[in-house]
């Protein structure tokens, strides 16, 4: 969804500003368990960097924050002055069984706030677990294609992709990546990443 080609994924000149990105999530965001500098914006960061793309990542993840959680605390956990905003809620939602509409009606407040502000966001789509049925799980995961389309914003599908469900890079509770869980989902995340933040740079410039 609104792919870039590579040439044009550069997101700024050499010796321009860094990209001020917000990173707002939960505790697949915050790191839970792992020291800071193992935490998703972190290393997002490390590899950005190492690309020659220079970011202000800023980690606004919050153990345990469902989708509505994060909507509340929008105005403080984004400031003033942020360039993008990767958005990455709706797994607490998904695994406390709460009605999607509620996820959906959340999730649709900080895409609507976020634009009045005129700050571009890529949503990171979340699957439900499968112990509530086909039913919750195909109401829920709808969720972000239908508001990816819906506010015209790019869509990463699945935040844990090629994570989830691997015990070798999850902590024991199954549920937070090891270090190595978060260095794979930086890795699988990175063109997405790349090609959203090039469209932020041509927006500033």
């Amino acid at each position: 969804m609104l792919m870039l080609p590579a040439a044009a994924q550069t997101p700024a000149a050499e010796g321009a500003k860094p990209v001020r990105v917000v990173v707002l999530g939960d505790s697949l965001t915050a790191g839970l368990g792992l020291p800071a500098s193992a935490a998703f914006p972190a290393r997002l960061q490390k590899a950005l960097k190492a690309k020659g793309i220079e970011t202000e990542m800023g980690n606004a993840g919050v153990s345990g924050d469902t989708a509505s959680g994060g909507r509340d605390r929008l105005d403080w956990s984004v400031p003033q002055g942020t360039d993008a905003v990767i958005l990455e809620l709706g797994a607490n939602d998904a695994l406390r069984g709460i009605d999607p509409k509620i996820t959906r009606a959340a999730l649709t407040g900080i895409l609507t706030r976020l634009k009045a502000r005129g700050i571009p966001v890529l949503l990171c789509g979340m699957r439900a677990p499968p112990n509530y049925g086909a039913d919750y799980a195909a109401r829920f995961n709808a969720i972000f294609a239908d508001l990816a389309e819906a506010f015209q914003v790019p869509l990463y599908p699945f935040f844990l992709e090629g994570v989830a469900s691997d015990p070798k890079l999850n902590q024991p509770d199954g549920l937070h990546p090891t270090a190595e869980g978060v260095d794979a989902i930086v890795r699988n995340i990175l063109p997405a990443v790349e090609t959203f933040l090039g469209t932020v740079a041509r927006q500033r410039s």
